[in-house]
């Protein structure tokens, strides 16, 4: 037998009966880790319009699950056209991973080019290894601001589309 209950009705039913659905709260990935280096300076401030290629770059870190586990992303995004200049994906959300994306992303570079690349405050963006290989390719780095969900917006927007 069928029996066909409104969800008003299931919320009363539960109220008086002093019932509750357990839910598990999935805690979401942060690579932020205290201030682990001087932080790079926000000479942007969320301009991201870029007016040709390879002037500003944004990367970011993204956690994805799927059913055999999680994976990281870490694409390297071209502010003027949006362009995925490079990528990499691990299961693992480590300096490796930003690093070997660096590396491909200033492979694809010409000699005169020398974008500003945008991130988060991520430990990953703040180890010796990213710092070396940023101003050994005479890259400009900089940061948003602590706690700035919208500084790393050009990033972001990329992982909801």
């Amino acid at each position: 037998m069928d029996i066909i209950v409104s969800e008003k009705i299931v919320r009363r039913i539960m109220r008086e009966e002093n019932l509750r659905v357990k839910s598990i709260k999935l805690r979401k990935y942060s690579s932020y880790e205290g201030e682990i280096s001087p932080a790079a300076p926000n000479i942007l401030e969320r301009n991201f319009k870029a007016d040709k290629i390879n002037e500003k770059w944004v990367t970011d870190i993204t956690e994805l699950r799927l059913p055999s586990g999680k994976v990281y992303l870490s694409p390297m995004i071209d502010c003027f056209d949006g362009a995925v200049i490079s990528w990499t994906i691990s299961t693992f959300p480590n300096a490796a991973l930003v690093n070997s994306m660096l590396e491909e992303a200033i492979q694809s570079l010409r000699e005169y080019d020398k974008p500003i690349i945008h991130t988060d405050r991520g430990v990953h963006y703040r180890c010796p290894g990213w710092i070396d290989k940023m101003e050994s390719n005479e890259v400009i780095r900089f940061m948003s601001k602590k706690g700035c969900s919208t500084g790393n917006v050009a990033c972001e927007c990329f992982f909801w589309r």
